[in-house]
Order: C-alpha cells, then structure tokens, then sequence
C-alpha cells in the first residue's frame, strides 16, 4: 500500500536570542555582525573561571507574560512560551477560534538540552536551607524539559502529538525533524516545534568551566566566540529560544499562508565514540548530512549554503570540516558556511532552531550570514567559512548541522519553496 507524499512547509518564526528579541531584529543584528557577548549580570562571576556570555538584551518577561505565570515557570519554558506565540502569530493562527478537530491536528514538539537549572538550582538551594517541607510543589514540574511543550499545549489548547526530543545540543533540530516527519507520515497537519535554553546560571557556567569548554577570553568578551580560528578557545554559552510553526503544504495552501521555506529532508546519527568529544574524522557528522541528502532526494551540489554547527572549540571545528570535506568533496570549497555561533553564542538545545530561522533568513534575503571574529587562519579550517561579513549570492537549499554531547549528530534541509 504506497503512502501519499506530503510536504512540509514553515509558515511561522519565532525567536528570543542575544542579539534580537523576535526574528527581523535576529536577522538584523546579524547582518550587522553584532556579537551577543557580554559580562554576565545575573551572578557574581567572581569565582568563576569564565565571567562572560551570551544573555538576552532589554528583555523583560512581565513584557510577555503574566507574572503570576512566568513565577511558575523556569526560564526556558518562558523563553519557550515567547518563541511559541511569536510562530502562531508570525504564521496568522488564532488558537481562540480553532475547532477541536482543528486543534487535535496541531501538535507540539518542542526541546530543551537541559530543563529547568535555575530551578534546580534554587530548590537545591531552597531545600539545604529550610529543609524538604518549604520545597515548592512547582518545583518538578518547572525543571522537567518537556514541560515547554505541555505549557505551550495548554496556553494555546494545541492536542495534536505533544512531547520533547532532549539530544543535548542537537535538541532543536532533533524536534524540527521530529514534527517533519509525523507531519510526512500524515499523524498531523501542523505543529509549533523547536528549542529553548536559560543555561547562563551558577551551575551551567560552573558546569561547562570544570569540562574546559567554555572561552575564558574574559578580557574581550565579544570577540571570544571565535569558530575556524586558531585562537579559539572554546565555545560561549548562550542562552534563548526558537520557534517554527510548521504544516502540511495543502493545509497551508488552503488557509492561504504565506510560506518561508520548505523542509526538504532530516538526518540523524551517532558518533558511538565520547560522551562529549567528536569523532575526530567527523564520521557521525558525515553519516547525518548523507542521511538528510537521501532523505531530501538531492545530491551534495545542490547545497548552496551550510551553517556549521561550528561551536568554536578545538576538536568541533575540524571535525565537523572533515566530515563536510568527506561528503562534499571538491565542491565543499565552492559553496559558502558559516558559523551564526559566533554571534549569538552557543544556545546548546535551542541552536539548531534559532539556525534554522537563520538559514530561513538566508533563503529569504538570499544573503549568507557571517562568521564573525576571525583573525588567525588555521590550516585545519580552510573552507569558505564567510568571515567577518555577509555575502550575497544565490541561497535556495541550505543544510543546517547540530550535534550533541553523547554523539548526537542531526543535519537538516531547508529549500526556497516552489509550487
């Protein structure tokens, strides 16, 4: 019995991040090569090795949520509640006039790499203070990762397909592709799908400092994020949401949507090598993106633009270059990459869904988006990367990479949309 082929189409965005509160703003920033990196305000940094990151900027939850909701909410879920609204408003639906069935069709994937750490953080804290009897009882259910999609299914009556993918850094594309394919395989019509993460705390600053993988460039934050260039040091920690609104080609048709993109295809696979290093030839990498070639029907010239994962570390970088060497061959010289990591910071479970608004952007304008901060060439690094500015060029398929702690490797297509 042959299924009928049904297309996946993006028809909103919606995303909270160091460099812009909502996607134009992202998008301008990033055209301007504006880095995200700052000294940290929300904690004494003092006895930290690293004292920067990347926060968000004039950002004031009471501005988008009530205070009694955003008290029982951890960060990520605020920031997961924002990046939502923004998508089904971006893509022009009004949940209050959905009909039940309409609103069993809509489903929520959406992630988070860690959950809840401020609130793990402060109930820990909470409890070694005053004992287990002053615990709060929304303590469980404000750390637990796939709370996002339960709060977002609850606020706006969504009861379709509703649960989070949690690969660490892969996390936001894990969850595109997840709602990708239960959309293909007909379990849907549309979904609100994506990442959030508010990691920029005591234990997540700490956390990644004992693992050596944070920059220490405290003297020049803003440049310290730094992919592809022999002085990098490490990544910087990010933190923010992102957030598509993604349906059924006909189904968006029929409404009259306007469509951004088209998901062509999705790639998953594992390094089975660390639980935090890459393979160092970037064989997981390498299998992800052929996978998502397959999935998508196309070859590896049909890629116009590629936004590295390209988290700025020493063992990332190359590996990750390796593997595009590997699938792309000679032709991985002609097209462009970039790492938008080097501006906004690394958001772990939100990068794959903030880069895919990015890479949206990218089809849109038909501009690729910049790696900023190169100074130092290393001979390991020696694609196009598109340093330090934007370039202008034909962009109608672009593949997105993320890859997580664990050996998560996820690779995504988005194309210009054609009828």
């Amino acid at each position: 019995m042959s299924r009928e082929i049904r297309r996946v189409v993006v028809t909103g965005m919606g995303a909270l991040t160091p460099i812009g509160n909502d996607p134009k703003s992202f998008w301008d920033a990033m055209m301007r090569c504006e880095s995200g990196a700052a000294p940290i305000t929300y904690f004494d940094t003092e006895p930290f090795v690293t004292n920067f990151a990347c926060e968000l900027k004039n950002f004031d939850v009471l501005d988008y949520l009530d205070r009694k909701s955003a008290r029982r909410m951890d960060p990520f879920c605020q920031y997961a509640m924002i990046a939502a609204g923004q998508a089904l408003t971006d893509a022009g639906i009004d949940t209050d006039t959905l009909t039940t069935e309409e609103q069993e069709r809509i489903g929520v994937i959406y992630g988070s790499g860690i959950g809840g750490l401020q609130a793990l953080f402060d109930s820990a804290d909470n409890l070694i203070a005053n004992g287990p009897r002053r615990m709060s009882p929304f303590f469980i259910p404000m750390m637990i990762p796939d709370i996002a999609p339960g709060q977002i299914s609850i606020r706006y009556g969504l009861r379709g397909p509703n649960y989070s993918c949690v690969s660490a850094c892969a996390t936001g594309n894990n969850n595109i592709g997840d709602a990708f394919m239960l959309i293909k395989l007909g379990h849907m019509e549309a979904a609100v799908t994506g990442g959030s993460e508010a990691s920029v705390s005591n234990l997540g600053v700490g956390g990644f400092n004992a693992l050596r993988a944070l920059s220490t460039r405290n003297d020049d934050p803003a440049t310290a994020s730094r992919p592809f260039d022999a002085t990098r040091d490490g990544f910087v920690l990010g933190e923010g949401a992102g957030a598509l609104y993604v349906e059924e080609l006909e189904h968006a048709k029929a409404r009259g949507a306007h469509i951004y993109a088209e998901i062509l295809g999705v790639g998953m696979s594992g390094d089975a090598h660390h639980i935090t290093a890459p393979d160092p030839e970037g064989l997981g990498a390498k299998n992800a993106m052929l996978a998502s070639l397959r999935d998508a029907e196309l070859s590896a010239s049909d890629i116009d633009y590629l936004n590295m994962h390209g988290t700025s570390t020493g063992l990332g970088d190359i590996a990750e270059t390796n593997a595009i060497k590997t699938v792309f061959g000679d032709y991985a010289y002609e097209m462009n990459l970039s790492s938008t990591k080097s501006m906004t910071g690394h958001l772990l479970g939100a990068a794959g869904a903030v880069e895919a608004i990015a890479v949206i952007g990218a089809i849109t304008h038909q501009i690729v988006p910049p790696t900023i901060n190169f100074e130092h060439p290393d001979p390991e690094c020696d694609l196009n990367y598109t340093f330090n500015k934007p370039v202008e060029r034909k962009v109608d398929i672009v593949m997105s990479n993320a890859f997580g702690f664990g050996g998560h490797n996820t690779s995504a297509i988005f194309g210009r949309y054609t009828d």
